[in-house]
């Protein structure tokens, strides 16, 4: 209460777990990108460079459908772990709530989305999330682009050799979307969570 009343700021919570205590970095230069689904959760890490930013790892956490789903959950948050562990981001960036029309949709999808963040937060990384529209409008130029012209866009703008599969194109679009919004001057801040 002292520190606050003093006029001493806080900087964010601290990571969960000493053990992933590690030396702030100078800028958000390394940024993971996350797109949430417990069957096909894509991910995707850039490194912000000259002339282009860089794909350091990209992929899709795979869960057959005959897993129950606390497999799943457990698969996703492991290796996010590890991917972090990896390659040391500053920042990740997670696809926005929608609005599921089937209730068990969408609680399936929080559940995803709740492993996922979990495992980010104990790292001690900043979360922010982007809705699908605005990361389509900041990559392709159009808020209803197919996923096909997404992950093209992706592969031109991280100059890929291959084309990144459907949900790892979406958590690189996610990366890069939030590497453009913190690059300009923007009236409409990036939700932080």
């Amino acid at each position: 209460m002292q520190h606050r009343v003093g006029g001493v700021s806080t900087r964010a919570a601290l990571p969960v777990l000493e053990s992933n205590l590690r030396p702030a970095a100078n800028s958000n230069s390394v940024i993971i990108g996350v797109d949430p689904s417990l069957r096909g959760t894509g991910y995707g890490v850039i490194r912000l460079a000259k002339p282009h930013p860089l794909a350091l790892a990209h992929g899709t956490i795979s869960c057959p459908a005959g897993w129950e789903r606390s497999r799943c959950l457990a698969k996703i948050s492991q290796t996010l772990r590890e991917e972090i562990k990896k390659h040391q981001p500053t920042v990740c960036v997670v696809e926005g709530l929608f609005f599921a029309q089937n209730l068990r949709t969408a609680i399936i999808m929080g559940e995803a989305r709740g492993a996922a963040m979990s495992a980010i937060a104990e790292a001690g990384l900043d979360i922010y999330e982007i809705a699908t529209r605005k990361v389509k409008l900041a990559i392709v130029g159009y808020g209803a682009a197919q996923k096909i012209a997404v992950a093209k866009m992706v592969q031109r703008m991280l100059q890929l050799e291959e084309l990144p599969a459907p949900d790892a194109a979406d958590a690189l679009a996610l990366a890069l979307a939030h590497a453009r919004e913190n690059s300009r001057y923007n009236l409409s801040p990036i939700k932080k969570i």
